[in-house]
């Protein structure tokens, strides 16, 4: 019951992004008395902002597995009639941006492969590193791979091959000796006919959370999903550990020891503002890290405004503690994205003013402070500038609340390489004037640490020091790190 599309491919509506876009969000439920994939589709539309590329779900009765995928946002792909012919009693669902694999309806999730012992199905959130060594691996142990696993081009299914490959194997014995082999940041939910599975690198590098309904159990990428299907948070995932859910309840495993090294950008920019991430709300340490951006580059202006939505916490922060007014200066286009229409030159053109426009009444004659969570490549930010001078802004001060980006991520976010990340080859006042702003500021490594209350040693930051706590073998990082600088390892 899978559907293709009519060959029409997504066009970006801009050649530039705002923002790195993260990669999937993930979601499984085994509830029996439960429209299992209703809430699956919830689950999903509440983590849409990981991925809108392409979306899945696949259910099972106790006997077969259904699976129901296609290009598009989570809203487009489902109808209540098509959710109605996803029956039974445990679920998992994907929302898809492609960091590897091409965007293609081969390359959407849930995975899915027949073995001897039940069917699997599998979506993943994360980017492993090893997937060379893993195919090779495949072509070399296990009789017709290549037959199977040509038609897509992702690590999922790499993973999907190497869990259905151990012959005589139930899955719970399966993945606990496959996860051991698998190198880099995932997080997995997969479902046999009877039984719902999670599992977490041992660096929990990418989030997932347990939940609890009345009569059932979610995993999520994210808290917000649980709130949004009813469901009670229970704890995070650990890292290294593998969980299974079926009829005889819950079993968790420990496959590797935990060496927590989560990421620092789901803080800044990936995770919704009212997800909680090891105990500390997003919305929360985004205002936290506004507060430090004021202590550390206090400026003399007339207005503090964000670059909505991702700035807005921020940017209330700097406000609060800087005691200037916040003020709403651009309105942003919430419908603007992907789409499946080609756009003209004449749109391409118009560039950021598809995405934000200036409140010129509330911009005009001021001294404005713009907050935004981070600069990329610094296309954005200019063209931002250009138009705010336009609508009359006497004086501009950026502030982000990040440090700079200067090395790109190989754990599952679609960073630039180092060749197109401004920060990389400029400093901080070569890249104010690259953007025309009368002044920039960015905030300290330790002030954003220290608004996460995690200790830095628990944490992945190596988009911002290059280093990476989980080795890159040299065939992954030559084709980022075009800047021939030698990254170091912990």
């Amino acid at each position: 019951m899978s559907r293709r599309p009519d060959g029409r491919l997504t066009h970006e509506l801009f050649a530039e992004e705002h923002m790195p876009q993260d990669e999937c969000g993930v979601f499984g439920v085994w509830a029996p008395s439960e429209e299992v994939a209703k809430l699956t589709f919830y689950g999903l539309y509440a983590l849409q902002h990981r991925g809108q590329e392409s979306a899945g779900i696949a259910t099972s009765d106790g006997e077969r597995i259904f699976v129901y995928k296609d290009m598009g946002l989570v809203s487009q792909v489902f109808t209540e009639s098509d959710l109605a012919t996803l029956t039974g009693n445990l679920a998992i669902g994907h929302c898809r941006y492609s960091t590897t694999g091409s965007s293609s309806w081969n390359n959407a999730q849930p995975t899915l492969r027949a073995t001897n012992h039940g069917t699997l199905a599998l979506a993943h959130n994360g980017n492993l590193t090893n997937t060379g060594d893993l195919a090779e691996f495949l072509a070399k142990n296990v009789p017709g791979y290549n037959e199977h696993g040509n038609h897509a081009t992702t690590d999922t299914e790499i993973m999907t091959a190497l869990i259905a490959s151990q012959e005589g194997e139930s899955f719970e014995v399966a993945a606990m000796k496959v996860l051991p082999m698998l190198k880099g940041a995932f997080s997995l939910v997969f479902m046999d006919e009877q039984t719902l599975y999670a599992a977490r690198d041992a660096h929990g590098v990418r989030p997932l959370v347990l939940g609890k309904l009345d009569h059932g159990w979610v995993f999520a990428s994210e808290t917000a999903a649980l709130d949004i299907v009813g469901a009670s948070f229970i704890r995070e995932i650990e890292p290294g550990e593998f969980v299974a859910v079926d009829a005889d309840g819950l079993r968790s495993y420990r496959w590797a020891e935990a060496t927590p090294k989560g990421c620092i950008f789901e803080y800044v920019y990936l995770a919704r503002p009212d997800t909680t991430i090891a105990g500390r709300n997003v919305h929360a340490t985004r205002v936290a890290v506004g507060e430090q951006l004021a202590k550390e580059h206090p400026v003399e202006a007339d207005l503090v405004i964000p670059v909505p939505e991702s700035g807005t916490p921020a940017a209330v922060g700097y406000a609060r503690q800087s005691g200037i007014p916040y003020g709403a200066g651009l309105v942003k286009n919430s419908y603007v994205g992907r789409t499946f229409i080609q756009p003209s030159q004449t749109i391409r053109q118009l560039g950021i003013r598809l995405k934000l426009n200036p409140l010129r009444e509330v911009i005009e004659g001021k001294r404005i402070v713009v907050v935004d969570d981070s600069i990329v490549r610094g296309n954005t930010q200019r063209a931002l500038i250009r138009m705010l001078r336009e609508a009359g802004a006497l004086e501009i001060h950026v502030r982000i609340s990040s440090p700079p980006v200067k090395w790109p991520c190989f754990y599952g976010i679609d960073f630039a390489s180092r060749a197109e990340l401004i920060a990389s080859g400029l400093e901080v006042d070569e890249i104010r004037r690259s953007i025309g702003a009368d002044s920039l500021g960015y905030v300290s490594m330790e002030g954003l640490v220290g608004a996460t209350t995690i200790p830095e040693s628990k944490l992945c930051t190596a988009c911002f020091t290059g280093t990476y706590p989980i080795e890159v073998p040299a065939d992954i990082s030559n084709g980022k790190n075009l800047l021939e600088i030698v990254s170091h390892y912990e």
